[in-house]
């Protein structure tokens, strides 16, 4: 049993498996204090409301997967950005909503390649490399307009209100997009040559060189991923709000990076499971829907919370690679002491 238990804390999932339990317990907890509250469409809505959140989240787990600090603080001013973007295109244009959709998403990919380009090719940190596109893009937000932009455009109004019907629930198509691009990003990363690229640069990436890997390609495609997703959810954040405003998605980038490490990310690199960061999400969202039922708690517990569960995980996650350490150091000994008899 003992043996079962190390190899388990051993996992690369198991961080995985804590976050799903702690997903279990906090929406049993809902569930037995309040009445409504298990059902499917409480549910599904924790996809419909935090879709954006899920999109980005996965943009910046692609980030903290590649290593080297990968990181990315941009997304919440790209979101920003895109939001403006659109409904000053279909305010004061005749562009297709279509078309402006294609211009966000080409916003959010420039500002990935503008920070793959200075983190890989001039060795900059992230961190700082992405804090200077944030203030750009939040400067830019606010050039566009420093009042709230309404999009009042009937087409993509249309859009906004899409819905599947599941029997008796609905699930928007912000949602669905978010579950699409899940799968995808579950998808290149478990069984494509790059996701595996991406995992081998993030445990080290010394060895990747030497393997042969084109690291700085790499690490160029992770932040135009970012970008891509940072746009990608800045479009359903605009279905949400239908407007643009320089504070939307103000504090979503530590929000991603939240639900990123609650999911199981390392944030050395190269460990991470893409359903995880979903749960993340979906951990910040539950605490929130509790508040919610509640009533009378502020909105700012679920703050509070996210980073107590925060601090824990990061511990959670040295003490796992302690283990792992102290592992691999016991197997080393008893080959040795084979090779000597």
């Amino acid at each position: 049993m003992r043996s079962f238990f190390s190899n388990l804390v051993a996992s690369p999932r198991f961080s995985f498996y804590v976050t799903g339990l702690l997903f279990i317990i906090l929406f049993g907890i809902g569930s037995i204090s309040f009445e409504g509250f298990f059902s499917p469409q409480v549910f599904l809505n924790l996809f419909i409301d935090n879709a954006p959140l899920i999109i980005v989240t996965v943009g910046v787990t692609f980030t903290i997967l590649s290593g080297g600090g990968g990181i990315d603080l941009s997304v919440g001013a790209v979101v920003s950005l895109c939001c403006m973007t659109l409904a000053y295109l279909m305010r004061d244009t005749s562009l297709s909503p279509y078309v402006c959709m294609l211009i966000a998403l080409f916003i959010g990919v420039v500002v990935g390649t503008i920070n793959g380009f200075f983190i890989t090719f001039f060795k900059l940190q992230p961190f700082i490399v992405t804090l200077g596109t944030m203030f750009l893009c939040r400067g830019l937000t606010a050039m566009i307009s420093r009042d709230s932009v309404p999009i009042d455009n009937v087409e993509y109004g249309d859009l906004a209100f899409m819905s599947l019907e599941i029997g008796d629930c609905f699930l928007s198509l912000g949602a669905i997009i978010a579950l699409i691009v899940v799968v995808i990003a579950t998808i290149v990363l478990r069984y494509t040559s790059f996701g595996r690229s991406v995992y081998a640069v993030g445990g080290n990436e010394q060895s990747s060189r030497l393997m042969g890997l084109r690291v700085d390609a790499i690490r160029m495609k992770v932040y135009i991923i970012s970008g891509f997703c940072s746009a990608l959810g800045g479009i359903t954040y605009s279905w949400i709000m239908l407007s643009g405003y320089t504070l939307h998605g103000l504090g979503m980038e530590m929000d991603a990076i939240a639900s990123s490490v609650i999911g199981g990310t390392q944030l050395m690199g190269g460990v991470g499971f893409i359903p995880g960061t979903v749960l993340g999400v979906m951990i910040q969202g539950t605490i929130l829907t509790i508040i919610s039922f509640q009533g009378t708690l502020s909105a700012w517990w679920t703050k509070i919370v996210v980073g107590i569960l925060l601090c824990l995980f990061i511990v959670m996650q040295a003490i796992v690679n302690e283990h792992k350490n102290k592992l691999m150091n016991l197997s080393a000994e008893k080959s040795g002491g084979k090779k000597k008899k």
